[in-house]
């Protein structure tokens, strides 16, 4: 199965490096089939450049801001089976890819797979925090999967979908602006196939949203915007936050450049 990396971006210099990395690092440990594609969505700084520099990934244009549109435009511009959303702030735990392709390949119903975030730049007592959280949504995810039957659970920036169930769903819900895309596209994939969000796919992310909002104000806008979708088809929450970090200066050098530099 050939999988497709899709990668939003806005104004993502500082971290869209470090993304990538990861991205290039885990496809360079096996033969894979893969498409690595950045989504430059409006960005005014340098991460199409950034992106660009890097060997082997596109960057395609989404002029109109906004996560979903980004997404949907990552999606149609990839031909793989299998579509990893993979935000720019994120990056890829060792082995993600094999647990991927292992997930996919053993089931054939399955049509999403998804898995948590490890806060890897938040202090100790936050990172037990949000595994607390987890814990809490993922008996939600049972609930709500095996109980009320209303869909499952996606972590946007996290999670993957086969191509073919996307197509069955018309593909991302553009309407959507930030707050439960995730939610909303597992309600839908859910009927063409089987979700499964398991532990066993965690992803390095920054804990940005949760410093710049506060851990309890963040988790209750989140789950408020989950029973919304679940339960009334639409989020409650229409706007967002940018939070970009404040060392917008630092910007990663590419893999090229940085192999070049230990030679």
């Amino acid at each position: 199965m050939k999988i497709a990396f899709v990668v939003p971006a806005y104004n993502e210099e500082a971290l869209i490096g470090r993304c990538l990395e990861s991205i290039l690092r885990e496809l360079a440990r096996g033969d894979y089939d893969s498409d690595v594609v950045v989504v430059n969505n409006a960005s005014t700084d340098r991460t199409a450049e950034i992106a660009r520099a890097f060997p082997g990934v596109r960057v395609v244009d989404e002029p109109v801001k906004g996560l979903v549109k980004a997404r949907q435009a990552g999606y149609v511009a990839t031909d793989g089976e299998l579509i990893a959303n993979v935000d720019a702030d994120c990056a890829l735990t060792p082995g993600w890819i094999d647990t991927v392709l292992t997930e996919f390949g053993k089931d054939e119903r399955m049509v999403a797979l998804s898995g948590p975030f490890i806060y890897d730049d938040l202090p100790m007592r936050q990172r037990a925090l949000t595994r607390t959280w987890y814990g809490a949504t993922y008996c939600m995810y049972v609930l709500d999967k095996y109980v009320l039957g209303v869909g499952g659970m996606l972590q946007g920036g996290n999670f993957i979908v086969r191509r073919s169930a996307m197509e069955k769903i018309g593909g991302f819900d553009t309407s959507i602006e930030f707050y439960g895309e995730d939610t909303d596209i597992a309600r839908r994939i859910s009927k063409a196939g089987r979700l499964k969000w398991t532990f066993a796919l965690p992803m390095y992310s920054s804990g940005r949203r949760v410093t710049g909002e506060g851990f309890v104000r963040t988790g209750l806008r989140y789950a408020a915007n989950y029973f919304a979708v679940n339960f009334g088809g639409r989020p409650v929450t229409r706007t967002h936050r940018d939070l970009r970090p404040e060392n917008d200066n630092v910007r990663p050098e590419p893999v090229a450049a940085r192999k070049r530099m230990k030679k």
